[in-house]
């Protein structure tokens, strides 16, 4: 079967109903680190769990599938700005973001295990992905691999992908698992980028049989969730590295799994069409135009926020602090980004400077983290 992405984009350079998305995506990825983060701390947890529980099957792999639904368009490029917009872009925001993160750490790390072992930690984050960068450190990965095997049969990658998706791969190094777990939504997203394109307008063409989908879908991707999976199973439950919410649920069986993720993807497809046509929502779209520059730096205000809850204790209800903390961490980076714009001081946290490129032709200025 050949590749079908003939799709043409609008005459604006956003697509509304993606940026959405996006924004919905961010927020529950932002959401699974502040509502885990504060039970770790408290020993209990808070009525936010359930919506992180609920989310886990599709918070990832809508945020995979939607980063590849634009490839098509440049992955034919020559491969001197292919390499520089997919692959050196990502490596610097890594590389940044891993020294500033690590400068947090590093004196809890040093006082813990030694200045020795703190060196040795910063030079393995260069294989092993350093706290919540791991996205940015293995979308460069899937941008290449996919250049690379753009030209085999769709449904061969796609099989093969889904088969390593399906496989209960848990070898320690984070970069190896989350491929294995996560590429195959990323090239549904590349792949099947006009089928879902059209979809998307099908739907929002049609805001009623959008609703009824969403109403079947919801209770279904919930009773799969909370309903644990028999012990005999359990050596096959899925469940990628990291601290991601698991529940041991029938919805992260192999094949199951999958299936819940890309219906789950759909389903933010269904929800974001629905809400750009809705004045409302609008914050959701540029939120989602900027999701990167929340996703780099929400680490720090969520962090912050969550010391001072705990320590003063103003806030005794776990999920009512748990999110809490999820608003710090998604308008700290929004609040810095502005006062970024606004004084003309620390651009290059969200914008690769001119020194950073590797090809000649620059990026258009003002389009935060975008490669395009």
């Amino acid at each position: 079967m050949p590749l079908d992405n003939s799709f043409s984009l609008p005459a604006r350079d956003r697509v509304d109903w993606v940026d959405t998305a996006k924004g919905i995506c961010i927020i529950f990825v932002v959401m699974v680190h502040s509502v885990l983060g504060v039970e770790k701390v408290m020993g209990a947890e808070g009525w936010m769990h359930n919506v992180v529980a609920f989310a886990r099957p599709f918070r990832m792999p809508d945020f995979f599938l939607i980063s590849g639904l634009f490839l098509g368009l440049v992955i034919d490029r020559p491969w001197r700005r292919y390499v520089d917009r997919k692959i050196v872009h990502f490596a610097y925001f890594y590389l940044l973001w891993l020294s500033i993160q690590f400068a947090f750490k590093a004196p809890g790390i040093a006082a813990e295990h030694g200045l020795a072992y703190t060196g040795q930690a910063y030079l393995i984050a260069l294989v092993q992905p350093f706290g919540t960068l791991w996205f940015i450190y293995l979308l460069p990965l899937f941008f290449l691999f996919t250049r690379m095997s753009k030209t085999l049969p769709v449904w061969l990658v796609f099989f093969w992908a889904a088969l390593l998706e399906a496989m209960p791969v848990h070898t320690g190094w984070l970069v190896f698992d989350e491929f294995c777990a996560r590429f195959v939504y990323f090239y549904v997203g590349y792949a099947f980028a006009s089928r879902i394109f059209d979809i998307a307008d099908w739907l929002r063409a049609r805001p009623f049989t959008a609703l009824g989908f969403l109403a079947v879908w919801a209770p279904i991707n919930a009773a799969l969730v909370f309903t644990p999976a028999a012990e005999l199973v359990a050596p096959y439950i899925q469940g990628t590295s990291g601290n991601t919410g698991n529940t041991g649920g029938f919805s992260e069986l192999p094949v199951l799994s999958l299936v819940l993720g890309l219906a789950g993807a759909m389903a933010i497809v269904c929800v974001a069409s629905l809400l750009s046509r809705i004045r409302l929502f609008s914050w959701l779209n540029w939120l989602g135009a900027h999701s990167i520059v929340v996703y780099l730096a929400f680490f720090l205000p969520m962090a912050v926020t969550r010391v001072v809850l705990v320590k003063t204790g103003l806030i005794p209800d776990i999920g009512t602090m748990s999110a809490l903390v999820l608003f710090a961490g998604v308008a700290g980076p929004v609040v810095l980004y502005h006062l970024i714009q606004w004084t003309g001081y620390g651009k290059f946290l969200f914008e690769r400077p001119d020194w950073a490129k590797t090809d000649a032709e620059r990026q258009p200025a003002g389009n935060p983290v975008a490669a395009k």
